[in-house]
């Protein structure tokens, strides 16, 4: 455990279980629980543009750092209801502090709108006025560009009254943005922690799945620095890449080596390990990233090809594709014994062979997610677990 793991769970979540008679839910009513404090502000593109470059103004940063953008055309048509004066949706920011936001939605479309004003866009795909297609903003007739100049967009602020402790103002933040996520592209579990539960442990997640042996597991190509501006088609059309599901495989080995505290299901407990890990030190990521990559290490000298794939014992073979519930018990189990690493590589056999006795032994589903309450989550653990105890 890094050092303050060993605390992270002291203080209870929120019990959202319990029933409320009238008199409760009239009081968490009046104590405005649960009730967001907003207000409507407005700019002018150009104005709107410049007052990004202000620094700690508007915080991109976490959307970033999503791996899904909108292309050109589809920029393009967000510059074309500009010129018809057709609505645009509102922008919905936090107040991280005061007057400093973090947008929550619309990032894509302030890129769209601040790539058309730096002459970074070139129009493309536009339908009513397909005159402008190739043009940038600089070369757009003097009328056109007068017009785009006078629309506005509005955002949305999400005040800091809204909520009073940092846990939650996290676990706010995420109700809002799921309930904001309704429209365009419909964004994973994970891709949603990504952008709003910011914070070192999250970049270290986005390292770590660059890892060879990882990314070779899942069937990703090996990482290369391009892919960070220009993802090849290769990657962009893998849903373990473009949802960002390896980040969420990497966050599930950290959080279930606390599978005794494991509550609210899977998305839950991740939600809750991920806005804990928020106060996580340098120097606690030091230690995780260790664990991680010597844990890689051990699993893929022992598994090779096979990393990650259940023993199908019908057709006594090796699945052909990875599965994550048995991955986190690999992952997990294998953590617990890092003290005896050579050992196990010296015992790969009787590694291999206790991991195929287990799916023999045991229900169909153990290890490969279709029983997934909180027991079956324990239980997967401590018997793969126990496998490599009765091993070294």
């Amino acid at each position: 455990m890094a050092p303050s793991e060993h605390v992270m769970w002291e203080k209870p979540s929120q019990d959202i279980d319990r029933r409320l008679n009238d008199d409760e839910i009239n009081a968490k009513y009046e104590k405005r629980e649960l009730r967001i404090v907003t207000e409507m502000n407005r700019e002018q593109l150009p104005n709107f543009v410049k007052a990004l470059e202000r620094e700690d103004w508007m915080e991109l940063r976490p959307f970033y750092q999503r791996r899904a953008r909108w292309d050109t055309v589809r920029q393009s048509r967000l510059i074309e209801s500009f010129i018809m004066n057709i609505p645009v949706p509102p922008l919905f920011v936090y107040e991280s502090d005061l007057a400093k936001y973090e947008v929550m939605d619309g990032q894509q479309r302030i890129a769209a709108i601040r790539d058309f004003y730096s002459n970074k866009l070139t129009l493309q795909g536009l339908d009513q006025w397909p005159e402008l297609n190739g043009r940038i903003y600089d070369k757009l007739p003097t009328e056109i560009r007068k017009g785009i100049d006078r629309r506005s967009i509005s955002y949305i602020v999400l005040l800091k009254e809204s909520a009073v402790t940092t846990e939650e103002e996290a676990l706010l933040r995420q109700q809002v943005f799921e309930r904001l996520n309704t429209g365009g592209i419909k964004l994973s579990h994970q891709e949603i922690r990504n952008c709003i539960y910011h914070s070192k442990f999250n970049s270290l997640l986005l390292d770590l799945v660059k890892n060879s042996i990882f990314r070779a597991a899942w069937g990703l190509p090996q990482y290369t620095k391009e892919e960070e501006t220009n993802p090849p088609d290769d990657l962009l059309t893998s849903p373990v890449y473009a949802q960002m599901r390896d980040v969420e495989i990497a966050a599930r080995f950290f959080a279930l080596r606390h599978v005794e505290h494991y509550q609210r299901g899977m998305t839950g407990f991740l939600d809750l390990y991920y806005v804990r890990a928020r106060k996580f030190s340098d120097d606690d990521l030091l230690v995780l990233r260790d664990l991680f990559d010597r844990t890689l290490e051990l699993v893929g000298k022992i598994y090779g090809e096979h990393l990650f794939r259940p023993w199908e014992a019908d057709g006594a073979q090796w699945s052909k594709r990875p599965q994550v519930a048995f991955a986190d018990a690999v992952m997990v189990g294998f953590s617990r014994h890092l003290d005896r690493f050579e050992t196990l590589v010296s015992r790969s056999e009787a590694v291999l062979e206790g991991t195929k006795s287990l799916f023999m032994k045991n229900p169909a589903g153990t290890f490969t997610g279709q029983r997934n309450t909180k027991k079956d989550v324990q239980d997967r653990i401590k018997l793969f677990d126990d496998m490599l105890g009765e091993i070294v």
